[in-house]
């Protein structure tokens, strides 16, 4: 299952990056998943950074390609 951030909705708390550090990092204010972890929406850690990001930026969903 994929994984990504909107921007849109991301307010920079750096959550994702702290709950998941491998799948996430924290970029020029924003969190962002790392290059090549786009695949990474199964991984227990992702779905609970998902579930606690405070502003909802967290997408999980699609298969992964």
């Amino acid at each position: 299952m994929k994984v990504s951030v909107d921007r849109a909705l991301c307010y920079g708390s750096a959550e994702c990056a702290h709950r998941a550090p491998a799948v996430f990092a924290f970029e020029d204010g924003y969190g962002v998943v790392r290059p090549g972890r786009a695949e990474s929406g199964d991984d227990p850690e992702v779905r609970e950074a998902a579930e606690k990001c405070p502003s909802q930026a967290i997408v999980l969903g699609g298969a992964a390609e």
